[in-house]
């Protein structure tokens, strides 16, 4: 059983409309799925792997930048990335709370003037991540234990946006998280995965899954079900939060 979002968000009475850009069909909004539904918010999608319409940022509160197999580099391939992240930035230039995650930190990442590149390793599977001494005194996770498992599926990583706060590092990757400006999040990793949307990266991902130091089977992936419950419960308090700040 998937975890419940622990705040129905009483003391404010407000809704979000959120916004999700989706890269591939595989890759949604795992737990976050939970969190908007039962805090009665409304989300609303664009996929740049169907037919695409952007829509105004007056018309959402929040966006989501979810993940994807592609690079942020790849624009030839995939001409859609440069109009994603033109709409990326003005979200963020008109004070929206953006939070991306695996691909979605990176096109953030980019959009705020800090460099995209290969990882010396791919980071695929559950491992463990560590806050940094700085990310203690954030609000955001000072829930959060300072050393924990979380899934990860990503092959390239970041340098730190300039005034961006490092959040997260792990031995394969340093820069796992950042926030910016309070509004803005990047996450490297998986918090939202459930059981269901891991299932399908697992199927979707068979060809990355080379078995190495730093890459987990399909069958270490999948058997490690006692992780989901603390992923998805630190998604909903950060979620939480970050709606009562903004």
């Amino acid at each position: 059983m998937e975890p419940k979002s622990q705040s129905k968000m009483q003391t404010n009475p407000s809704t979000l409309k959120i916004h999700t850009l989706m890269h591939v069909p595989y890759e949604g909004l795992g737990c976050i799925e939970n969190w908007i539904e039962n805090n009665n918010h409304t989300v609303s999608y664009t996929k740049f792997y169907e037919n695409f319409t952007l829509p105004s940022t007056d018309n959402f509160d929040w966006l989501i930048v979810m993940g994807g197999p592609m690079g942020v580099y790849d624009e030839e391939l995939f001409a859609w990335l440069v109009e994603e992240k033109t709409f990326i930035k003005q979200a963020i230039e008109s004070g929206k709370t953006v939070i991306g995650i695996c691909l979605g930190s990176q096109l953030i990442a980019e959009v705020l003037g800090a460099k995209v590149y290969p990882n010396k390793q791919k980071e695929i599977g559950w491992w463990k991540i560590k806050k940094t001494e700085v990310s203690k005194n954030i609000d955001i996770l000072k829930d959060a234990e300072d050393e924990f498992t979380v899934f990860h599926w990503h092959g390239d990583t970041y340098d730190l946006p300039e005034e961006s706060v490092h959040l997260f590092s792990s031995d394969v990757c340093k820069n796992q998280a950042f926030l910016y400006k309070e509004k803005v999040l990047g996450l490297q990793f998986h918090f939202e995965v459930t059981p269901k949307t891991l299932s399908e990266m697992v199927v979707n991902g068979q060809s990355e899954l080379i078995e190495c130091e730093t890459v987990q089977s399909e069958i270490q992936i999948l058997e490690q079900s006692g992780y989901f419950e603390n992923s998805n419960n630190k998604m909903f308090q950060i979620l939480d939060k970050l709606f009562r700040h903004n």
